[in-house]
């Protein structure tokens, strides 16, 4: 019997295909990224959720989709009571566009649910309806996916869909351990593995152990899997992220100017390979002056 999760993978990876090919015609093309972990408490869920506002900060329309199993919790990040989530989806119970949240910080939450397990035991039927269904985002510039920590055939799927996949780790050894084991498992499960892996280190307290942890991960991978991983930057061990958390209310938008929403700022630039307009100014200076910190 063919594996059902192998068989979802297969059809996300079609859609995206026929999604892109529309798109291509259209001139326009939703750009989708994974957010993931090896392990949980990473922050993974907050970089995601940061990520789209610093998008959304630069005129992109953003849609969040909130695909962590079980621990579904962008919604209180944001500071919304979602009604509706991915479970009702899944069960024929509403559409896509019944439970898309608009939030008050001009991005798009589609909440999830621990029913969201249930997708390895969908019939083919369902499992068509529902990849139909999250393609009706496509209007979108960017989809991100924030997806379960550590790898499960589901979290599989959402990856081989998407155009980046970007691994976040922290300084813990255990982090670092965990996240060279996603890139395995990726470079080992994918068929034709042609995944844009890239890498963030979250909660570092110096540029400098940011980058030799960088460089060890995206060493080895290399060596050992032959994987290809960029280093897309670091977010610093900053107090405003922990107080937005408390405060129900993205650190990006409590405190623009801090360090954590700043390395953010840094991150869309590179993925985008272009300079970062941030509407207060300056942000270009200061950049400079951040990154060129020994420490």
């Amino acid at each position: 019997m063919v594996d059902q999760a192998e068989d979802l993978r297969k059809l996300m990876k079609e859609k995206k295909d026929e999604l892109e090919e529309i798109k291509n015609n259209n001139q326009k093309r939703t750009r989708i990224i994974s957010v993931t972990s090896g392990k949980g408490g990473v922050g993974k869920t907050n970089i995601a959720v940061n990520l789209g506002l610093a998008y959304a900060k630069i005129g992109k329309s953003v849609v969040i989709i909130d695909a962590d199993l079980g621990l579904a919790n962008a919604n209180i990040i944001l500071g919304t009571t979602p009604q509706y989530n991915l479970y009702h989806v899944i069960r024929k119970k509403k559409h896509m566009k019944d439970i898309i949240i608009d939030t008050s910080y001009g991005i798009k939450l589609v909440a999830g649910a621990s029913g969201f397990s249930e997708i390895a035991n969908m019939t083919e039927e369902d499992r068509t309806h529902f990849i139909n269904e999250l393609y009706e985002l496509s209007n979108a510039d960017i989809i991100i996916i924030d997806t379960s920590a550590g790898i499960s055939r589901n979290v599989l799927s959402f990856l081989e869909a998407s155009d980046e996949v970007v691994v976040v780790t922290t300084t813990e050894p255990t982090s670092i351990a965990d996240a060279y084991g996603i890139i395995k498992t990726v470079s080992k499960e994918i068929n034709n593995c042609d995944i844009n892996l890239k890498l963030i280190v979250n909660r570092v307290f110096s540029a400098q152990d940011s980058k030799e942890i960088a460089e060890r991960i995206i060493h080895i991978a290399g060596q050992f899997l032959n994987v290809k991983v960029e280093y897309l930057g670091f977010i610093y061990n900053d107090d405003a992220v922990f107080n937005a958390v408390l405060g129900q209310k993205p650190f990006f938008i409590s405190t623009p100017s801090s360090k954590a929403a700043s390395c953010l700022k840094h991150i869309v630039a590179k993925l985008e390979k272009v300079e970062y307009n941030d509407v207060g100014g300056g942000f270009s200076k200061f950049l400079k002056k951040l990154f060129a910190r020994k420490g």
